[in-house]
């Protein structure tokens, strides 16, 4: 049977996840009666943490926030995730390094040694993206407003130009912001360009907002189902819901064994045909990009197909050998 502190602190974890629950569920899912549920939410309640309870049929409770911060719990598998993304700071680019240091010595500093040990064995480097494009909080939290606002954003964006090439001048452009992502290293702003009147991917580091903000908007489908899609697409050169693939998909032999070629692979698809062989199917957003891809393994190759891959390699060959001849 389980000690009335560790009921609580069982308690106190699902009433943290964001739903109501049914103080019949609780009661099942901590093997106790409805009357133990409610006494035992009155003592998180003398704790300080605010619970209302939920008319209805079968009742309910709900974890509300208040006006004090009461002590948190995190059951193994959250202190874990929250100290991955805490020392995964450097790669949003959003400028928190220092303050997701402090905030990881803070979660260690509380935590049982048995968990400690665990989060010590988990050190990693992280890397920033690249240089330049680091994007301050306020930013972000801008961006991220006018999305959940869903009101037309003005902007001037580094390194556009005026509709006439005049580069000492361009006009705001104007956006109805969709999503704000982090992908690659850079911080992007999804949204339709009502000066374009098409969908358009804004790096946030370009971006410096003009106010006031604009009139509310009513959303538009993204195409491609949804913000992973779209982006998958775009990166890809491909327009969405044209498909997954890559708009150009070739396969060589290369004279190398699989497990050196794997971890280089990135999405590409590798099968051993030999001890020292193996076949390598990838693909780019172009003929020319596709097979320098296969050439940066420095071995000997074979075009597999399509043809339009070897063409490709013949067309590299000429430049490379006239690069080399001047």
């Amino acid at each position: 049977m389980t000690t009335t502190t560790s009921r609580l602190l069982t308690l106190l974890s699902l009433l943290q996840t964001p739903r109501d629950w049914p103080g019949q569920v609780l009661a099942e899912r901590l093997e106790i009666s409805p009357r133990t549920v409610r006494r035992d939410v009155d003592r998180l309640r003398e704790m300080g943490y605010h619970i209302s309870a939920l008319k209805g049929p079968d009742g309910g409770y709900r974890l509300e926030a208040g006006a004090d911060l009461p002590p948190l719990l995190f059951d193994e598998n959250q202190v874990l995730a929250l100290a991955v993304a805490l020392q995964s700071a450097p790669l949003t680019g959003a400028g928190i390094e220092e303050a997701a240091a402090r905030a990881l010595a803070t979660v260690r500093q509380v935590m049982p040694s048995r968990l400690r040990h665990r989060l010590d064995a988990l050190q990693f480097t992280t890397l920033p993206g690249p240089p330049g494009t680091a994007v301050p909080s306020e930013l972000l939290l801008a961006l991220s407003g006018a999305v959940r606002s869903r009101q037309v954003l003005r902007f001037d964006y580094a390194g556009a130009q005026s509709g006439d090439g005049d580069a000492g001048f361009a006009p705001p452009r104007r956006a109805e912001p969709h999503h704000l992502v982090a992908s690659r290293g850079r911080w992007y702003l999804v949204g339709w360009d009502l000066d374009r009147n098409d969908w358009r991917i804004f790096r946030a580091d370009r971006i410096t907002p003009r106010m006031p903000a604009g009139a509310r908007f009513r959303q538009r489908d993204l195409p491609g189902g949804s913000v992973h899609g779209f982006l998958a697409a775009r990166f890809r050169g491909a327009e969405p819901g044209e498909g997954s693939d890559w708009p150009c998909r070739g396969a060589v032999i290369l004279h190398l064994p699989a497990a050196d070629v794997v971890p280089f692979a990135g999405d590409g698809t590798v099968e051993a045909v030999g001890s020292d062989r193996c076949r390598l199917e990838a693909g780019s957003w172009s003929w020319a990009a596709l097979a320098a891809s296969f050439g940066r393994f420095d071995a000997g190759l074979e075009v597999v197909g399509p043809p339009e891959l070897a063409a490709a390699f013949v067309k590299l060959a000429a430049r490379f050998t006239a690069a080399a001849a001047r």
